[in-house]
């Protein structure tokens, strides 16, 4: 599977980024000292934004600059995509990996299933994208993860650092 993932923090000169290779990274804990250290001392926060092969949506958030103690809140808009990408079961380290019994329902009729989203939907709720709207942006039909990205970048003030990113 192929992804994009990218670190924004807010920093006292403004957003900065940096795309993210997540095989290199192992763990959520590696991700979240990442994540921090793209903020140094200030307060943040620090984001990581993830899509996968236009399937789902990962947002991790790490606040409080390098020495927080504060844990990570992650937000996944499908809960199957742990399932399906390591990616996703490395960031979701609390979820169950196990069978579905719902499974067998979702090829019914050619249609697609619903996604589940799992987490902190409320992660984004002081940079511009409440929890409802984080949530009706990812189930909006014909939206794709690409486009959640580009909607909570453009409420929090960084777009323009996604862009160079996604073009870099």
């Amino acid at each position: 599977m192929s992804y994009f993932a990218a670190a924004l923090a807010r920093t006292e000169e403004g957003w900065t980024g940096q795309e993210v290779d997540l095989d290199e990274a192992g763990d959520l804990e590696a991700v979240t000292e990442l994540l921090r250290e793209l903020t140094g001392e200030g307060p943040g926060p620090a984001l990581l934004l993830l899509e996968e092969d236009d399937e789902y949506v990962a947002l991790v958030r790490a606040d409080g600059g390098t020495s927080s103690l504060e844990e990570p809140r992650v937000f996944l808009s499908d809960r199957r995509a742990v399932q399906n990408s390591d990616v996703a079961a490395m960031l979701w380290e609390e979820a169950e990996l196990e069978e579905d019994a719902d499974d067998a329902d979702d090829d019914d009729e050619g249609t697609r299933p619903v996604a589940e989203p799992v987490g902190d939907s409320e992660l984004l709720a002081d940079l511009g994208t409440p929890g409802p709207a984080l949530l009706s942006l990812c189930a909006e039909e014909g939206r794709l993860p690409a486009d959640v990205l580009t909607a909570v970048c453009e409420r929090a003030g960084c777009l323009d650092q996604l862009e160079e990113l996604r073009e870099g």
